[in-house]
Parts: C-alpha cells; structure tokens; sequence
C-alpha cells in the first residue's frame, strides 16, 4: 500500500476482510435487550457518491504547497479528502456510511520533513488557514474532524511520510521515533533488537507515535508498561510560531515539565513531529492468568489488592456480568461457553465477572508475582480457569471494533466511553453511570445493553470502559447519540469520574472540560495557545476551543 494512504477503509474501522459476523450467542443476547432490526441493510453508501463540500483553497496558497511540497504531495481529489475528513467516533461513522459530510479539508498535505512542516504551518498561518494533524485517523471523539470555525479554508496535513525510528538508545532504554512511525513498524523495529514499548491500544495497528502522544494514550498493557505520558522523555513540535524542541531527560527541577503541554495537547498548540519514548527490554516470560468471581465487587476488590500490594499485573481486565456473558457468546463456541457455564456454577458462581490477567518480566519474579496474585484471587472466592480466557483475550484484543462495524449494517448502533476514579468511589459511579446509560436510550424508545470493564490499574483507582448496544432510532441517530454520550458524561464528572480516561477531549468531551479543570485553567490553556497559534489555526474546535454543546 502507498504510505500516504490512510490505512483503514474510508468508511469504519480497519481494513476489509476482518469483519466476522455477529455470533448466534451474542445476537440472542442483543435481541432479549434491545431486540433486533428487522430487513435492516445499511451498507456504507459508494465512495463516489459521499457529499463532500466544494473545496476552497485559495490559489496563491495552493502554489506555494506545491513548491514546497511537489504536486504529488498536495492533494484534493475526492477519496483522499473524505478518508481524512473524520476519524472513527459513532458520529463520524454514521456521516460517513450515509454518505454526508458536513466538512472535510480542502486539501490533503504530505510533508516528508519536519522542516517541511514548520514552512507549511507558516504559510497556513500567513494566510489564515485551519489545520487538522492526522496521524491514523482512529480518534473517537471527535478530535480530527476537519473543522473550520471563521476561516475560510481548512487543510489537514497527513504525517504519513515523517516514518522513520531515528534511534534505539539500548543504554538509557529509549526509543526516538517520528510522530508518522505505526504501532506495528515500531513494535516490529524495537523487538527485532530485543525491546518492547508495551504501548498496545485497541487502535494498535492504526494509530501513531504521534497521535499517542498528542492523546495522552493509554496502551491495554499501560497498567505494567506505563501509559504513553508515563513515558515521554523528550520531543519535537512544530507551531505556527516556530518548532519547539524538548530534550530527553529522565529528570529535571527546571519548573513545570513542558513536555506534558504537548502530550494530550491534541493538535491545538501545534503538531508533534518525533518524539523519545521509554521502552524496556522484552520479557522473558509472559505468564496468563484467568479468573471468575461471583460479582464486580469482589472481583475490583482483588485488584485494588494486587496493584495497592505492587504486584503491578502487566494485562488486568476485569468486566461486569453484561461484558462476561456477551465475550462467551461472541469469542467462545457454545459447547466451551455451556461447559465453563456449568464448572462455574458447581463452584457458586452464578453470576460470572471474568477477570483475565498477565504477569511480564524475568521468568521466577513474574511467578512470585502470579502466585500472589492468586492467593488474593482466592481470598476473595475467585474460581481459576488456568490462563486460556486470557490467551483468547489476546488473540481478539484487536479485531473487537470490527463488530461495531457489522452491527451498524444491521440496525445496532455501538458507543464506547470511559472514565477513571478513585476506588473508593469506583462501585457507586459504575452503577450510577450504568443506570443513566440505560435511562437514556430507554426513555426514546430503544433500551441498550450496557457493558463495562476495567482495565487500567492505579494504587489510587482505576478505569471503567463502556459499551452500549440499542437499536438505530432511524432518522434520529445523532440525536440519540447526543442523549446517551450527554448522560453517560454527565454522570461521570456529576460523580467523581474523569471525563475521559484514554480517549481524548476532541470535540465530542469538550463540553464537559470546564467541570473537569475549571474555567482557570482552560483560560491558562488558550493564553499558551494565543502564543504559540496567534491565528488559532491549529485543530480549530477541539479541547480548550471545543464547542459548548454536543
């Protein structure tokens, strides 16, 4: 594939060919909750017939992309601007599959230096053009959208050939990669001499050094690998006002770290066009592990225990009775679902939350270190099943959007969302954020299933991760949306929760960031904003400046 292609289909997630159809199990659940859509067909519309508006470069700008870049590198035919017109939230995908888009950029750019970048953002500034950094494309908040509030024109600018890892420092344990550099190419780089970043988000084959860091991404293994802002030694951004580089240092007292401005700073201050990472030596085992509990309560309780003890599990995944029984039915054939069923029930648990784990590191340390995991599983009446869930989690850990896919085809509409909180507060917010999910979708007419899981461990609290099932209301899809990704945020912030764990602000969370940080600190924001983007070009509509309202 050429590399300045996005690498997913334009109109869902990831590429053709993955897309496994919707379990007999898993669809027998969805319909006893949701019921099911019938002679419900919504196909993505062609390609060539998504409605896209009118292109409006102006032609002394266009010029000088084209000197700079060549005419290869500035593109604006159709397929290329609707690839990267949206990301991959719920939103976007149903614009998408129906074939209207309400913005998209003018023109695609491709810079191959990171000097190219810096003259780019020149000229966008000079003439007064919004910029969206595109990195995979997999945001699903909102975040690269190709708005362009008060400007007249809106360029995005791909990172796609800024792809090499520039060092492999194996004495001080880093990594130095440009911000175009793929999940996979790194991971395949670093363990070709024998390292891991253990940096694996769902969006692993898709996303971007650079998007990573411009997120605040948090990686399934961040619970025992760190999550990305963990582990940012150094980096190189471009803005408007010039390129700004932060030196890798693994400490300093020299005031507030500037790094941290840049990570989750989401395209707003500027573009990141490398940066240095931490990354440890692989493994020498990888050990899994896999357990039941009769509820969420126990099963929460045990792993407040194994992180608040330091035993620091490298995968810990526990999910609610909803998420367990619908990963049986979806993952695991009938017969090994039935039979696990029965195990479990002969062993009191009736009502299954499977908690699947793994232990990393030297091979006896990571044994000490699931030993005692095991003996605080049992403690609070946790049935092992040896390691299989774990190694089938693992096996699917990726493929998991692809059925948001399907099940938009056949009428189901399927939204993710996420939160932290102290474990303190975690059972209450887990409840009340289920109930008001329910709530909302109930009182249109279309009840939802509600999943949760948690996955990302802190001595202090943890992460609860939503998935919510409801039939499509037809013709009203965003303002459904709207109501459920409303009451699920609303309880969040209302109750102790983070607005976003690992997802990002984008535009779609921006509404509820003055709950979250205070008026002060988002007017902190836009006054470094004003220095380094004077014009406001960059990612215009998103996080400080995001809109008021969904």
């Amino acid at each position: 594939m050429e590399k300045t292609q996005p690498r997913m289909r334009w109109w869902g997630w990831g590429e053709d060919g993955h897309d496994d159809p919707v379990k007999p199990g898993a669809k027998k659940m969805l319909t006893a909750t949701c019921g099911w859509p019938k002679g419900v067909n919504h196909t993505p519309i062609d390609l060539d017939a998504v409605q896209l508006p009118e292109p409006d470069l102006p032609g002394r700008a266009r010029a000088q992309f084209i000197e700079l870049l060549g005419a290869d590198y500035v593109r604006e035919d159709h397929a290329t601007r609707v690839s990267h017109a949206a990301g991959r939230s719920l939103p976007d995908l149903l614009r998408l599959r129906r074939g209207t888009m309400p913005f998209a950029p003018d023109a695609v750019l491709y810079p191959e230096s990171e000097t190219e970048v810096d003259e780019l953002l020149a000229i966008c500034q000079a003439e007064r053009i919004a910029v969206v950094p595109f990195g995979g494309g997999t945001s699903v908040v909102g975040g690269i959208a190709a708005f362009r509030p008060n400007f007249r024109s809106c360029v995005c600018i791909s990172l796609a050939r800024l792809e090499e890892v520039l060092d492999i420092d194996e004495e001080s344990l880093t990594v130095t990669a440009q911000a175009g550099v793929f999940g996979p190419d790194l991971e395949e780089k670093l363990q070709s001499e024998g390292f891991t970043l253990g940096h694996f988000p769902q969006s692993f084959e898709f996303s971007t050094v650079g998007g990573w860091v411009a997120t605040r991404s948090a990686g399934q293994q961040s619970s025992g690998y760190g999550r990305i802002d963990d582990n940012v030694f150094g980096l190189r951004a471009s803005t408007p006002s010039g390129p700004i580089t932060l030196r890798s240092t693994p400490a300093t007292a020299a005031g507030p770290n500037p790094r941290q401005m840049f990570v989750g700073s989401e395209g707003t201050f500027g573009i990141i066009t490398q940066a240095t990472l931490r990354i440890k030596s692989l493994p020498e085992a990888m050990l899994p592990d896999a357990w039941f509990f009769r509820d969420f309560h126990s099963g929460a309780t045990a792993l407040r225990e194994l992180e608040q003890q330091g035993l620091r599990p490298d995968i810990a995944r526990l999910s609610d009775v909803n998420e367990t029984a619908f990963g049986l039915a979806q993952l695991g054939s009938d017969v090994q679902r039935k039979g696990l069923l029965a195990y479990l029930r002969a062993r009191g648990v009736t009502t299954p939350c499977m908690l699947v784990l793994r232990y990393d590191g030297p091979k006896a340390e990571a044994r000490v270190r699931r030993s005692t995991g095991r003996e605080i599983a049992k403690r609070h009446r946790g049935v092992s099943v040896g390691g299989s869930p774990e190694t089938m989690w693992e096996k699917h850990r990726f493929s998991t959007p692809y059925l948001r896919d399907q099940l938009l085809t056949e009428g189901i509409i399927v939204e993710t969302m996420e939160t932290a909180a102290p474990w303190s507060r975690i059972e209450d917010l887990h409840e009340t954020i289920k109930q008001d999910i329910e709530k909302s979708p109930a009182e249109r007419g279309t009840p939802a299933l509600v999943l949760c899981h948690i996955s990302h461990l802190y001595t202090s609290g943890c992460s609860l991760y939503y998935t919510v099932f409801a039939q499509q209301q037809e013709g009203q899809e965003m303002e459904q949306w709207k109501a459920l990704k409303t009451a699920a945020s609303d309880a969040a912030v209302n109750n102790g929760g983070t607005i976003t764990h690992h997802h990002g602000t984008g535009a779609d969370h921006a509404p509820w960031l003055p709950q979250e940080t205070g008026d002060l600190w988002l007017q902190m924001l836009r006054a470094a904003k004003a220095e380094v983007d004077p014009e406001g070009i960059m990612n215009p509509g998103k996080l400080m400046h995001g809109p008021t309202e969904l």
